[in-house]
């Protein structure tokens, strides 16, 4: 091993580099990477010896992925130590101090002696975080029901909030005294993430025992899925769900008092299904769940953002308002150009 090694930037819209980068990433089980994949990643560096490229790790947000040393040079951990310290003083020559890693669980001792610390551990693998910021941080700012209340939750990303999601939170209240409503925070939707808080909030503005909090970087965070080390969807979705459903019952419901979470009966996407039997498996006893069926208008068409969005690529306006709320309608029309520019651009 060359004592020279350095580290560089690797361009991934070069192609000879994107082959290399995907190659090494190949041999050491990190499959299908797909474009979407490379364009949610911010910077991705790498280390070349004469044999070609032998270690990388990228950048996505806040997030260490894809974080890959050839067996051969994994000696003492100095390359280890090397990309992981690049990729943490990158992240703060940006004014990012909070960062997020997934990882196998050979890597996480790895990851505590650079000061990571584990916030969860399943079967698939460990969640850690290093910087100014915690879970505890954020749970610190979560308003606190006091009083002897059953406490319930929803999470979603609304997508735009619909009257689906209006009616879910209704039918909740009609079996909770307060509901939790936790928005997504990941920022990879048509509509931002302040756009689809405030939607929310102005949604169930007329039910008062309705919370509205941000999700943050613990809640469903799509930013931080961890496709990079596991071989196929099924493993991820299983990962994702069990991380997310744990991470809930451990941290969130624990210090909200939330013993009931709802969910929307999912017709369409195969996805969400397998999220919600997951939840199903992994929340009780401790937290019961209950799925409610989705609202319908004419014809028993169901209710779904993602109509809402092929609305709004058509510019349906009239369908639109039987999809959502006034408040979430008035936003819609308002900024109908920019949100079909935004999809045209997706």
């Amino acid at each position: 091993m060359s004592d020279e090694l350095k580290i560089t930037t690797l361009f991934l819209k070069d192609k000879k580099t994107r082959q290399q980068w995907e190659s090494l990433l190949y041999h050491h089980d990190i499959f299908s990477i797909t474009d979407k994949d490379v364009l949610l990643l911010d910077q991705t560096f790498g280390i070349y010896d004469n044999q070609g490229l032998i270690a990388t790790i990228s950048i996505a947000s806040n997030v260490l992925k894809y974080l890959v040393i050839e067996e051969r040079y994994r000696e003492n951990g100095k390359l280890f130590n090397m990309l992981v310290s690049h990729a943490i003083n990158a992240l703060a020559s940006q004014g990012i101090f909070h960062v997020l890693v997934f990882t196998k669980l050979d890597y996480a001792k790895s990851f505590q002696y650079l000061g990571f610390s584990n916030i969860m551990t399943t079967e698939y693998g460990v969640f850690l975080e290093k910087g100014d910021q915690s879970i505890n941080t954020f749970l610190s700012q979560l308003p606190l029901i006091k009083g002897d209340y059953t406490i319930s939750a929803i999470v979603m990303n609304a997508n735009p909030f619909t009257k689906g999601h209006l009616y879910l939170v209704e039918e909740a209240l009609k079996k909770s005294d307060y509901v939790y409503v936790f928005v997504v925070s990941a920022n990879q939707s048509l509509f931002t993430s302040e756009e689809r808080y405030q939607l929310v909030c102005q949604g169930v503005e007329h039910l008062e025992r309705a919370v509205v909090c941000q999700g943050g970087e613990y809640m469903v965070s799509l930013a931080t899925f961890p496709s990079y080390f596991l071989k196929n969807k099924e493993e991820v979705i299983s990962y994702q769900t069990q991380l997310d459903a744990l991470l809930f019952k451990e941290y969130i419901a624990k210090t909200l008092h939330i013993t009931k979470r709802f969910l929307g009966e999912e017709p369409l996407s195969d996805t969400t299904k397998r999220y919600n039997k997951a939840l199903l498996t992994y929340l009780p006893p401790e937290i019961e769940v209950e799925i409610i069926p989705r609202k319908t208008i004419d014809h028993h068409q169901v209710i779904s953002a993602t109509k809402v969005r092929e609305c709004i690529q058509f510019g349906d306006l009239e369908l639109i308002k039987q999809l959502v709320p006034i408040t979430t309608y008035h936003f819609i029309s308002e900024h109908l150009t920019e949100l079909q520019k935004r999809l045209d651009n997706n």
